[in-house]
C-alpha cells in the first residue's frame, strides 16, 4: 500500500480525504466493486422494490415514522444527513457517500443504519443516476473530441459537490479511447459548498497516481463559489473559455435540473449556449412528474421539482437545446443535451 497525494491507496480501492479528514473510497464504475447493472430490467427491478418499500411505509403513522427516524438519527451519520436538514436537499458529500455502495462503506459510515439505508433501492437508484450521467456525457464527447484534435476540454460541473460524474467520464473515455484526452482538462466546478469539492480535488488527486485510472492525463480542478439563480459568473466563465478555443461541455447530477426553478434553468442553459463556441453538450437529472415520485417529495420535504422530460424539454429548448438522449432510472430521467 502506498500513500499518494490525494489519499490512500490499495490494489482494489482508491481512497482520499474529506475535510474533516475521513478517508473515503473513490467511486469508479469501471470498478466491478462500484458498478450498478445499468439495463431496464435492473432499473425496474429497482424501481419496484422502491415502490414497495414505500407503500409499506405508509401504512406507519406520522408521529411513529418521526420518532423512529429521530431515533435513527442519533445513531447514523447517513439518516442525520438525510432526514435533519432544513435546507430541503441533502448536502453534496453524504449524497456520494450513499452512492458508494454498501459493500464499500467505511467509518463513520458504516454503523447497521447507515449501511441498512445504503442497501435500500432508492440508493440503488442513485448511483444508477450518477452512472448513467457519466456515460452520456463520456458517449456524447466521442465525436467533439475526434472533431477538435488539440483542443483544451473544459467539464463544467453545476452544483455536483465532489463531481464524481465528470470524473468518471474521463475515466470511462481513457478507459475506451485513451487517445481522445491527450490534451489539457480543466474540470470546473460550480457549487456554493466547500466540502464536496475538497473530496472531489483530492480523489482527482488519487486518481492520477502511477497505476491509477487517470494516470498520465493533464487533468486540473477549479473550484468556484456559485450560486445558480445568478448565472452570470457562469457566462463569464463560458466566454471566456470559448474565447481562448477549448471545448465545453457540462454536467449537473442530481442538482440543477431537479431543483433549480423554471427561470433558473433557462438562465444558466443560455449561459451554457453562449454566442458561439458554447457548451457542445449538457448531461444532467430530471425529477419524474409521476404520482410515486410526487408522494415521495412531499413526505420527505426535499425541494425537487418534478417536472419530467415532457415539462423539462421546453425549458432546453428556449436556452436553444434539444434533449438528444434520455436514460431512465426510475427516480430520475438522465438527459443529454445537444445545441439546436
Amino acid at each position: 500500500m502506498a500513500e499518494g497525494n490525494g489519499g490512500v491507496m490499495s490494489d482494489e480501492l482508491v481512497t482520499a480525504k474529506t475535510r474533516e479528514g475521513y478517508d473515503l473510497p473513490v467511486i469508479d464504475f469501471t470498478n466491478p466493486r462500484f458498478a450498478v447493472p445499468d439495463g431496464p430490467e435492473a432499473a425496474r427491478a429497482l424501481h419496484d422494490a422502491f415502490v414497495a418499500s414505500e407503500r409499506r411505509r405508509r401504512f406507519i403513522p406520522p408521529f411513529i415514522m418521526r420518532m423512529i427516524l429521530r431515533s435513527a438519527a442519533k445513531k447514523s451519520r447517513l439518516i442525520r444527513a438525510l432526514f435533519a436538514t432544513d435546507a430541503g436537499f441533502l448536502d453534496g458529500l453524504s449524497t456520494y457517500v450513499m452512492k458508494l455502495g454498501v459493500d464499500n462503506l467505511v467509518p463513520p459510515y458504516d454503523g447497521p443504519l447507515d449501511r441498512r439505508l445504503a442497501a435500500s433501492p432508492h440508493v440503488g437508484l442513485l448511483r444508477l443516476r450518477m452512472q448513467q450521467t457519466a456515460r452520456l456525457l463520456a458517449d456524447g464527447l466521442v465525436a467533439e473530441l475526434e472533431r477538435e484534435c488539440g483542443a483544451a476540454l473544459n467539464l463544467i460541473n453545476i452544483g455536483g459537490g465532489p463531481a464524481l460524474d465528470s470524473v468518471n467520464a474521463l475515466i470511462l473515455l481513457n478507459r475506451g479511447r485513451p487517445d481522445l484526452l491527450r490534451r489539457p482538462i480543466t474540470i470546473h466546478v460550480l457549487d456554493s459548498a466547500q466540502d464536496g469539492p475538497f473530496f472531489g480535488a483530492n480523489a482527482l488527486a488519487a486518481l492520477k497516481q502511477a497505476g491509477r485510472p487517470l494516470h498520465g492525463l493533464d487533468v486540473a480542478w477549479a473550484h468556484r463559489a456559485y450560486d445558480w439563480n445568478e448565472p452570470a459568473a457562469l457566462a463569464r466563465l463560458v466566454g471566456d473559455l470559448a474565447s481562448a478555443g477549448g471545448l465545453i461541455a457540462a454536467s449537473s447530477e442530481g442538482a440543477l435540473f431537479e431543483y433549480g426553478s423554471d427561470a433558473a434553468i433557462v438562465a444558466n442553459l443560455t449561459a451554457l449556449r453562449g454566442n458561439q463556441r458554447g457548451a457542445r453538450l449538457v448531461a444532467g437529472s430530471v425529477t419524474p412528474a409521476d404520482d410515486v415520485r410526487r408522494r415521495m417529495i412531499a413526505e420527505t420535504g426535499f425541494k425537487l421539482v418534478p417536472r419530467g422530460v415532457a415539462g423539462f424539454a421546453p425549458l432546453a429548448a428556449r436556452a436553444g437545446f434539444g434533449v438528444a438522449q434520455v436514460e431512465n432510472a426510475m427516480i430520475s430521467d438522465q438527459v443529454l443535451l445537444r445545441p439546436e
